[in-house]
């Protein structure tokens, strides 16, 4: 069993080498805040999300049930 006094040793912070490159980090990063590419967030929107086959697949789909459901309308006479 490890006694609690090399429980607290093992378990101290980060290194110094750790602390300053998270601090080198961060003062590199603190004076672009604010400065976003006006463009950035628009490229995202341009892509499109679902391909044209599965597109023209869909609207196949929904196009050729509207139609059988007509001609199935037109036949019986009733909706």
């Amino acid at each position: 069993r490890i006694p609690p006094s090399e429980i607290r040793i093992k378990m101290a912070g980060a290194s110094k080498r750790v602390l300053a490159a998270k601090q080198k980090k961060f003062n590199a990063n603190i004076h672009k805040r604010g400065m976003v590419d006006i463009n950035s967030s628009t490229k995202d929107k341009e892509k499109f999300t679902v391909g044209p086959v599965v597109l023209a697949f869909f609207i196949f789909v929904v196009i050729g049930s509207s139609l059988l459901q007509m001609i199935r309308t037109l036949q019986t006479g009733k909706p």
